[in-house]
């Protein structure tokens, strides 16, 4: 069973960074396609961010040039560089990964203050 685990939300201003980090328990990690997801209240969760195995990378046009996702596969890892933060940006953010099967963690909450 694999376990996704994400840390590194908290309370920012408008116009500041945050660095969120996920790491996803078992050997095949390299092998998994890594992804953002957020739920904000109300709304149906979406995708942020992903980063393939190969090391490709796609955003949601609403965070593009703001947002980097990056993996480490020596350390099980993959983070999100969040910059230029918006009000809008505030949800609860999930990491997911996926291969034959799909894992969720339980989700860390960013607040972004106008």
């Amino acid at each position: 069973q694999v376990q996704v685990v994400e840390s590194g939300g908290g309370l920012v201003q408008s116009g500041g960074s945050l660095r969120l980090s996920c790491v996803a328990t078992g050997s095949a990690f390299s092998s998994y396609a890594m992804s953002w997801y957020r739920q904000a209240p109300g709304k149906q969760r979406e995708l942020v961010a992903t980063i393939t195995s190969g090391g490709s990378t796609n955003y949601a046009g609403s965070v593009e040039g703001r947002f980097t996702i990056s993996r480490d596969n020596a350390k099980n890892t993959v983070n999100l560089q969040m910059n230029s933060l918006k009000p809008e940006d505030t949800a609860v953010y999930y990491c997911r990964a996926s291969s034959i099967r799909t894992y969720w963690g339980q989700g860390t909450q960013v607040t972004v203050s106008s």
